[in-house]
């Protein structure tokens, strides 16, 4: 017997934009606490959806925590049309996440936001956006310098917020160095936590083979806090 449900659901946006979303619902005798764990999926240009996070979602909710995922902007069945820049979903994060809270049959007063690739620097444009958002985690923020070329304008963002932050990325990840990382980091406000899976790229640590250990890192980081 599975130890989670699924269900889906519409969440709309303030312009309008209808966002198709996943709840991911541990069983209410393994069910933890009251937090909720967001988790934004990879860059929606370069075929980013919310499938791609399925399996740390029911990972999450099997641990007894509901995780939430939803197909951005111009995504899947989302309506509208997905930005280069990224700036215009955060808007989805943001309204996702207030969904999420504002929803009495949820019972989620607190946020985890969780960002995976292109997803991470949407995500951490959010944290600060979301009073119930009590911490971030990246899963390979990129942070190099040609990603920087279209993300570059979120990173003061998520650097400059007091929120507690944990930097998941691979040793070999073709878009941030582990040099880069730890210089962009250096200066970051308040908790910033660094995890390096030694020779995973970028991509590969996107795959299914690493779902178990995304959700591992996840779970220890919200134990911290």
């Amino acid at each position: 017997m599975s130890n989670y449900t699924y269900e889906s659901c519409t969440v709309e946006a303030p312009d309008g934009i209808k966002l198709h979303t996943r709840i991911f619902k541990p069983n209410p005798d393994i069910r933890r606490d009251n937090l909720g764990i967001v988790l934004v999926h990879p860059y929606s240009v370069l075929g980013g959806c919310q499938a791609l996070l399925k399996g740390i979602a029911v990972g999450l909710a099997e641990k007894g925590y509901l995780a939430v995922t939803f197909d951005m902007r111009g995504v899947g069945r989302s309506t509208g049309r997905a930005s280069i820049t990224g700036f215009a979903e955060v808007k989805d994060v943001v309204s996702v996440c207030k969904w999420v809270c504002g929803n009495s049959d949820l019972s989620v007063d607190r946020i985890l936001l969780a960002g995976s690739s292109a997803g991470a620097p949407i995500s951490g444009s959010a944290v600060d956006q979301v009073e119930q958002v009590i911490g971030y985690v990246s899963l390979g923020y990129p942070f190099g310098m040609l990603s920087s070329i279209l993300f570059g304008r979120h990173h003061k963002n998520i650097l400059q917020s007091p929120k507690p932050k944990l930097f998941v990325m691979g040793t070999r990840d073709g878009f941030t160095s582990v040099k880069q990382l730890r210089s962009k980091l250096s200066g970051a406000a308040g908790r910033a936590d660094i995890h390096l899976i030694e020779g995973a790229g970028h991509f590969q640590m996107e795959g299914p083979a690493y779902d178990a250990q995304m959700v591992s890192l996840i779970l220890d980081f919200v134990a911290s806090l």
